[in-house]
């Protein structure tokens, strides 16, 4: 399998798609800009089978409707943030777009737990990450060799936790008991920035090694 990292929307969040060899594809966080990515998907002849969030604030979820019905694909979420997608205030572009609201229509796959989950070829480990949103989650794709973290550890610093619903402990908690206890040459993809390494962070990553 393969993937791609395609920054969109107003400050650019990290949009992913996995692809496996038939041309089928997963879309991870459409933050924006739905028609760069729809037309992106069509030149490259791929098949998406679902949208998956790490979380719904509304840099990640800007092109969810639009993308979901130019595919006709299902989108998953975790409960504790399903109400975010109808809700500026709760995913906070009213607080950072101002007039410009942000929503979406439900989910159609809610997690309520730590699962395993397969769709279509593909399969992964879904972890409860939360502490920069309280439904964070990380989504690991061992066969692949890849954690796709959202907002929860970024190259070298880590998501911020100063919006209602964030907890600075919880959070370097999720880190620590769930993605580093990955394999240290799983590949990071994440929300904002280039992608990293566990073995990185384990390394160098400040707020991972303060004293």
């Amino acid at each position: 399998m393969s993937w791609t990292q395609i920054p969109l929307g107003p400050i650019q969040t990290n949009a992913y798609v996995l692809t496996n060899p038939e041309g089928e594809a997963l879309i991870f966080d459409p933050g924006g800009d739905a028609d760069v990515l729809i037309a992106w998907i069509e030149e490259n002849k791929l098949n998406p089978t679902a949208i998956l969030l790490t979380h719904a604030h509304f840099d990640h979820i800007g092109a969810v409707d639009e993308v979901r019905e130019a595919f006709s694909i299902p989108v998953y979420l975790h409960k504790q943030e399903e109400n975010w997608l109808g809700d500026p205030e709760l995913n906070r572009s009213t607080a950072f777009l101002g007039r410009t609201k942000v929503t979406a229509k439900p989910a159609e796959h809610i997690f309520t737990k730590e699962q395993s989950l397969q769709i279509g070829s593909f399969t992964c480990e879904v972890f409860e990450t939360p502490g920069h949103s309280p439904g964070s989650v990380s989504f690991y794709f061992k066969e692949e060799n890849i954690v796709f973290s959202g907002d929860a550890l970024f190259a070298g610093s880590v998501g911020r936790t100063d919006l209602p619903g964030g907890n600075h402990q919880q959070l370097i908690s999720s880190i620590n008991s769930k993605l580093m206890e990955l394999p240290e040459e799983t590949i990071v993809a994440c929300g904002h920035g280039p992608t990293t390494t566990i073995s990185a962070e384990m390394d160098s990553n400040p707020f991972l090694n303060a004293l």
